[in-house]
């Protein structure tokens, strides 16, 4: 069991180094300075752990990196300028031209456009299966195939998979696991335990909790974290900010309370809908009736705040309203994990051209539940299915 509070009010932070204040402070520089050529020369041989130039490493950042490490049970972290930016990293740091990588279908869609459009230009292959099913994976692996990546769950329709049977899959045939672990966040769940290899986080969710701060995570044993520091990381220069990763670190004092909270309202939420007239189907991976409950429970702590909904319209104007009339409540907006409520209704998408219609009916809404009260936001939900 992880001392929650002992990682996120003292790991990582050694305050006699800055005058024994309780903040840290913000090290708002670019350059460091040596005092010989030999202590120059050391900084050079370990730069990951050192302080050389702030594209690198950074003393403000060195800190987050102990606390991310510490909360996903990793030796090391590396943290980036963006989510998308960490997936990149940790993706293209493990494939070579004529590599094959297998992915779970319907991953979030850089991941996708990484894979499918990008990594392609220069020989990578790839595969997307229902990662639900461990013999399809099993199915999908070739000689050279390198990298196992999953999404569990996954961010709009959440399918889960079995993290332990998938690590000893991997391990079998010699491949790297590498799982975003955005939706859970690592205080409810920490795949490494399982034998996954690497974790990543769009940390501009429940990290940074507070809707201010892109900011994206890597952990994984230090051997890993050394290669993609000394290849990807570097060369392609995702660094985060001193002052967006002291913003990330007072976020992170309150992540137990902001999940726990969240999670509450988000059960009571989902309730009220599963039992409403116009509502279809609810999909919330804590849900008795979602489909890989018992998987989710198992492996998972809580669900947070992301669910979605299938609701009985009959056409998509009628959904705009319906939409439009929760929009000071749940706001439009993509991201989740902040203090506030959000909506993405799938029917924004329909008549998008030259996009094409998304598979999803124009029904399905996803929402985000942020710190406000379960009964303001039922109420809310409670009049606008009126328009229904």
């Amino acid at each position: 069991m992880k001392d929650w509070s002992h990682i996120l009010t003292h790991e990582g932070e050694d305050k006699e180094k800055y005058y024994n204040a309780i903040v840290p402070p913000i090290i708002q520089s670019s350059n460091f300075s040596f005092p010989s050529v030999e202590a120059f020369r050391e900084g050079f041989r370990n730069e990951l752990d050192g302080s050389i130039y702030t594209r690198g490493n950074n003393p403000t950042v060195a800190i987050l990196r102990k606390k991310m490490a510490a909360l996903e049970g990793s030796e090391d972290a590396l943290v980036l300028a963006s989510g998308s930016a960490a997936i990149a990293a940790a993706i293209i740091g493990n494939l070579s031209a004529g590599d094959h990588i297998i992915c779970v279908q319907k991953p979030y869609s850089w991941t996708f456009k990484l894979l499918d459009q990008f990594l392609t230009r220069f020989g990578v292959e790839h595969s997307f299966v229902d990662g639900r099913s461990i013999a399809e994976i099993e199915a999908a692996i070739r000689p050279n195939t390198k990298v196992l990546m999953l999404e569990s769950p996954n961010s709009l329709t959440f399918e889960i998979q079995d993290l332990k049977a998938c690590a000893q899959l991997a391990q079998q045939h010699d491949i790297t696991t590498i799982i975003d672990n955005s939706y859970a966040s690592p205080y409810y769940q920490n795949p490494i335990d399982y034998g996954i290899d690497i974790v990543l986080h769009s940390g501009t969710k429940y990290l940074g909790g507070h809707s201010d701060v892109v900011f994206g995570v890597i952990c994984a044993a230090k051997p890993m974290i050394q290669k993609i520091f000394s290849s990807e990381y570097m060369t392609l220069g995702a660094c985060i900010s001193p002052n967006d990763a002291w913003l990330v670190l007072r976020g992170l004092r309150t992540l137990p309370i902001r999940l726990e909270k969240i999670s509450a309202t988000t059960e009571k939420v989902v309730q009220f809908l599963k039992n409403h007239p116009k509502v279809d189907s609810v999909l919330y991976p804590f849900d008795k009736d979602f489909p890989q409950y018992d998987l989710a429970k198992s492996q998972m702590r809580g669900a947070g705040g992301l669910f979605s909904v299938n609701f009985k319209a009959e056409s998509i104007e009628q959904m705009e309203n319906f939409s439009n009339r929760l929009a000071k409540f749940f706001q439009f907006a993509v991201s989740w994990g902040g203090h506030e409520s959000l909506q993405i209704p799938t029917c924004v998408f329909y008549n998008l051209q030259p996009n094409e219609t998304p598979p999803l009916p124009f029904t399905f809404v996803r929402y985000y539940v942020g710190l406000e009260e379960p009964a303001y936001l039922i109420d809310k939900l409670s009049k606008a299915l009126e328009l229904l």
